[in-house]
């Protein structure tokens, strides 16, 4: 009998606090769980199980523990420049993009994790779609800026060019497999991010943190 692609022997593991909403299935490929995240969200894990997600211009940082293996991934676009009133822009953005980075790394750390083994990995912020400001290119540009001054070093990345991505990342080995998506056949990745872009602009980041 080809017991390649198995059927779950046990339920998940309980996440840790604060990811309960996060969508989480079975992948019989992989033989494990996988907390699936969207634009906005994130998931940091101490289980043996992956995190996945699909980037169009938005970017995800792929953080872990590589000594204790413990890690995650978060899924984020800074706000568009829209209307905002000269020099409010550059505020509002770096305080969502902080918010998204700040957010992991933290649970990160609260969850065991020590800053000194932090091992990142980056991906995203492609310019998905023609005749749209390349808000990519911003993404991009935050996320590399933000951990130069945090003095975090990038241990790998795939970032920019014009195509979606599908991430898969394994915290506990770091391990990513990831795959560019040449064509899209619906406009669901597209769609998705112009909900999201659309929410920043009427649902603002409630209070700020630092890392610890």
């Amino acid at each position: 009998m080809n017991d390649t692609f198995r059927e779950p022997t046990h339920p998940p593991l309980d996440p840790l606090p604060g990811f309960d909403a996060i969508n989480r299935y079975w992948d019989k490929y992989h033989n494990k769980y996988v907390a699936k995240i969207l634009p906005g969200e994130c998931y940091v894990t101490a289980n043996d199980e992956l995190v996945a997600t699909v980037l169009g211009s938005c970017v995800s940082a792929c953080i872990r523990d590589k000594v204790f293996g413990i890690g995650g991934m978060n899924h984020f676009m800074l706000p568009s420049s829209g209307e905002s009133r000269k020099g409010s822009w550059l505020s509002e953005a770096n305080r969502y993009g902080n918010f998204a980075m700040e957010y992991l790394i933290n649970e990160i750390l609260k969850n065991g994790g020590e800053r000194r083994n932090l091992e990142i990995k980056l991906f995203g912020g492609g310019k998905i779609v023609k005749n749209m400001s390349n808000v990519g290119e911003r993404n991009i540009k935050f996320v590399i800026d933000y951990l130069k001054t945090e003095s975090l070093n990038i241990e790998a990345q795939n970032l920019g060019d014009i195509y979606p991505r599908k991430v898969i990342y394994f915290p506990l080995t770091g391990r990513v497999k990831m795959k560019s998506l040449q064509s899209i056949h619906n406009d669901t990745i597209i769609r998705r991010e112009v909900d999201y872009s659309d929410s920043l602009k009427n649902k603002p980041v409630s209070g700020d943190i630092e890392l610890f």
